[in-house]
């Protein structure tokens, strides 16, 4: 299954352009969890063939958590869990990735962490993911696949 998912992954959509790479020598600019506060809710969206359903809490305790689950042909593909946390002034996105029988994908002890980058009008830049918000009901979400040079956007509704 991690497979497909992988082989559909890398051949969704184009060329990256909505996604920035993180730079060790710019760094972060400073930001907070009141900066993206607007990702808190219940999202669904189409992806991969199926439907996707993503969850993020409010701003708590230094972080924001979220859980997200993909549903193709009525069974689950993968789930992830993970947030988005205040780190030294600025954001740090993690996420963890399990299969159906909630098999982690990633070490015990590992996790993909993303750094964030900056904030430009409606759009928060973490490496190699970009959230967009569009309006109270609609946000999406690009993500940029190194090994397949592709983005993949996610459209997020209420």
């Amino acid at each position: 299954m991690k497979k497909l998912l992988l082989f559909l992954l890398f051949t969704t959509l184009g060329f990256a352009q909505n996604t920035l790479h993180y730079n060790d020598e710019k760094g972060s600019e400073k930001a907070t969890l009141q900066d993206i506060k607007w990702l808190e809710g219940n999202w669904v969206g189409e992806a991969f063939g199926g439907t996707y359903e993503e969850n993020w809490s409010a701003p708590f305790g230094g972080s924001m958590m979220f859980n997200f689950k993909l549903v193709v042909k009525g069974k689950v593909v993968f789930y992830e869990l993970g947030h988005i946390v205040e780190k030294d002034g600025t954001l740090l996105y993690q996420i963890k990735h399990f299969g159906p029988d909630l098999k982690g994908w990633e070490e015990k002890d590992q996790s993909e962490d993303f750094r964030f980058i900056k904030k430009e009008g409606n759009r928060m830049y973490f490496d190699n993911f970009t959230f967009e918000y569009i309006s109270e009901n609609e946000l999406k979400l690009y993500a940029y696949f190194e090994d397949s040079k592709k983005e993949v956007i996610f459209n997020f509704k209420k």
